[in-house]
């Protein structure tokens, strides 16, 4: 029997009970597109997580003092004072590595103006803070290095200020707001970033030089922390290990531990990426349940249309139908279920994918692998499925099969 034969036999079978076996594919059906929409969630979360992280500065390494510990007990309370001018002049001088650095302070306070106030954090950076953490200006101008020597009251805000502080749509450039009782004037205004990764208000920020902020309201001269740019992503991880080391040449930490700690936005990314994976794969096994419960519908209907059709495989196997033909016709009817399935649950969860971009504004990213895997997935169902009982089908006895009732 030819292999078109055994498909158009397998193909007539099914269009008999048509609802049947609409019914068997439901479970592969519901399967494969449950398994689609959830890949594309997984892997558009982490697509957006990345791209989330990369507006904060994907190339962005942090540098923040921390106490040595000795067996998990503080040695120094001092070691939160460990970040100096000193550090931030030995980045600048011995690094190869990278493209910015700025060291940063901050205060939180309310910021007033006229009347209106509005509670926010002031942040004290250099220029080079702009391209770190990749923000832009709308209007008016950065400070510029002189502003830092001479500690100058000039300020930069984000929108939010501008949106409590300046309520009735005048330009915010040249007025004064007063920051804990410290007047500075406004000179710039910087583009609207959103939320961050965290929920964090990128907007609701004011940038004044360090300079100022550590004179005129911390009082010290001490670092809060020192923000930096790879120059690329690729050498963030070479980056981190050239700043542990000029620091520990600086700090003369020979045998000891660092009193600082280094962050980049790469360990975040793969920090944030795992979790995320992970929570892919558990949804991902969650939703092939339904594949093994379509492909158990399989062999149960299968096992229904042996029983039928018993006094069928009987005549062929008396009219000389070899048993590896019975086999086969019934094999490629349970593929035909699944396959068939398959191609309709590809389908529905492209559909639903794009139904849930759409309603609740999430990231998806539907990959070529997802579908392939997917569709080959419920094939082998089909084929493991519909073995067992294509394979009693084909050891019936013709006697015993042309008696059955």
């Amino acid at each position: 029997m030819s292999t078109l034969n055994l498909i158009k036999i397998a193909w007539r079978a099914l269009l008999i009970n048509k609802m049947r076996a609409f019914l068997t594919m439901l479970g592969i059906i519901i399967g494969v597109a449950s398994v689609i929409s959830m890949l594309a969630i997984g892997e558009g979360s982490k697509e957006g997580i990345k791209q989330q992280i990369s507006k904060m500065g994907a190339n962005m390494i942090t540098i923040r003092p921390g106490a040595a510990t000795q067996g998990g007990v503080r040695l120094d309370n001092s070691a939160s004072q460990s970040l100096t001018l000193k550090d931030l002049a030995a980045l600048k001088k011995e690094t190869s590595l990278l493209t910015h650095i700025s060291p940063q302070v901050n205060k939180g306070g309310q910021a007033i103006s006229g009347a209106y106030n509005w509670p926010t954090s002031l942040y004290g950076v250099s220029p080079e803070y702009l391209p770190i953490r990749v923000l832009t200006l709308a209007s008016g101008s950065m400070f510029t290095p002189s502003d830092v020597r001479t500690a100058a009251k000039v300020l930069v805000i984000g929108q939010t200020v501008v949106d409590n502080l300046f309520p009735n749509g005048e330009d915010p450039v040249g007025k004064t707001i007063r920051f804990n009782n410290i007047p500075f004037k406004v000179i710039g205004v910087l583009n609207k970033k959103g939320e961050s990764t965290f929920g964090q208000d990128q907007d609701n920020i004011m940038l004044a030089p360090y300079t100022s902020v550590q004179k005129r309201l911390l009082a010290n001269t001490y670092l809060q922390s020192i923000v930096s740019s790879a120059k690329s992503e690729d050498e963030a991880a070479a980056a981190v290990e050239e700043i542990n080391t000029i620091l520990r040449k600086t700090h003369k930490l020979d045998g000891m531990e660092n009193d600082f700690n280094v962050f980049s936005q790469q360990e975040l990314i793969s920090t944030f990426s795992a979790t995320s994976e992970m929570l892919t794969v558990l949804l991902v096994a969650i939703a092939s349940i339904s594949l093994i419960v379509g492909g158990i519908g399989i062999m149960n209907i299968m096992y229904v249309s042996v029983k039928e059709r018993t006094r069928e495989i009987g005549l062929r196997m008396a009219v000389g139908g070899k048993g590896i033909y019975i086999l086969l016709q019934f094999l490629v009817e349970a593929v035909f279920i699944s396959v068939t399935g398959g191609l309709i649950g590809v389908a529905l969860g492209l559909g639903t994918t794009a139904v849930i971009s759409t309603t609740l504004g999430w990231p998806i990213k539907i990959t070529l692998f997802s579908i392939v895997v997917s569709f080959a997935v419920c094939t082998i169902t089909g084929i493991f499925f519909g073995w067992y009982p294509a394979k009693k089908a084909s050891e019936l006895d013709p006697i015993t099969a042309l008696r059955f009732e």
